[in-house]
């Protein structure tokens, strides 16, 4: 079911959300080569703390038998890992690496969840191209996320994008609807038909997130049960935002 957020709602989401945002200014002033991957997640609980929010992803449930909760705050994947990596002290960050990380923050009963991919120190033209392409994505699909539009016409603008690159996006994973909790409906696949799907309401407040492989699009999960990387190993990048639907324009409410 589709949830309409009240005013009192959609400040509650801000306030999550702005805890995000702030969090990923600090990873981006903070991360560097020779850092774990370890470092990097226990940073950001720290920080989330101090702001008085919640690391959603922290103890998550995997639905898996025999696969135990995230144990991050953070999900952490690097270069041909796609997302849900998890932080280890023997991971450690290396000079043209690219880094997407996800994070979700739990404040007074609602979520805020967004992702950004970093690229630390030198990287290749591709990387830099793909990382760029994969954040671009998203914003074009911000061109169709207005009231009476439908998700099929952001879905689409980002696959129309991101195929004009030769790059691929990931079909097996999706944004989705955000609230009280971390994922709700609708579903908000990175392809698709325009004219499809739920239609966009004010009120509705999705996780819109970008997933790009500069490769092969097919993927395969390894044996922790969590991260998902590229089948062919080429890179990945991953870029989202939370974004409530509005009148006009819709508002992005994990940017600064």
């Amino acid at each position: 079911m589709i949830t309409i957020k009240s005013k009192r709602e959609i400040e509650l989401m801000r306030e999550a959300s702005k805890i995000t945002a702030l969090t990923y200014e600090m990873i981006e002033k903070n991360i560097k080569v020779g850092m774990s991957t370890y470092e990097l997640d226990s940073m950001a609980y720290d920080f989330i703390k101090s702001q008085g929010g919640i690391p959603a992803q922290k103890g998550y449930p995997s639905g898996q038998r025999g696969v135990p909760d995230f144990p991050g705050t953070l999900c952490i994947s690097i270069n041909d890992e796609v997302i849900h990596g998890i932080p280890s002290k023997e991971v450690i960050i290396k000079d043209g690496d690219v880094v997407s990380v996800d994070l979700v923050v739990l404040k007074n009963g609602y979520n805020g969840d967004a992702a950004r991919t970093y690229i630390v120190g030198n990287a290749s033209k591709e990387a830099k191209e793909l990382v760029e392409v994969t954040k671009q994505a998203f914003f074009e699909a911000m061109k169709y996320a207005k009231a009476g539009n439908r998700i099929g016409d952001i879905s689409n603008a980002v696959d129309s994008y991101v195929r004009k690159f030769g790059f691929s996006v990931v079909k097996e994973f999706q944004g989705h609807g955000i609230g009280k909790e971390m994922h709700e409906d609708p579903g908000v696949p990175n392809y698709g038909k325009p004219g499809k799907g739920p239609r966009l309401e004010k009120g509705m407040t999705i996780a819109v997130e970008p997933m790009v492989i500069a490769g092969n699009p097919d993927i395969w999960e390894l044996e922790d049960g969590w991260t998902i990387v590229t089948r062919d190993g080429s890179l990945s990048a991953h870029y989202e935002n939370t974004i409530l639907i509005t009148d006009n324009e819709p508002e992005i409410l994990t940017l600064l």
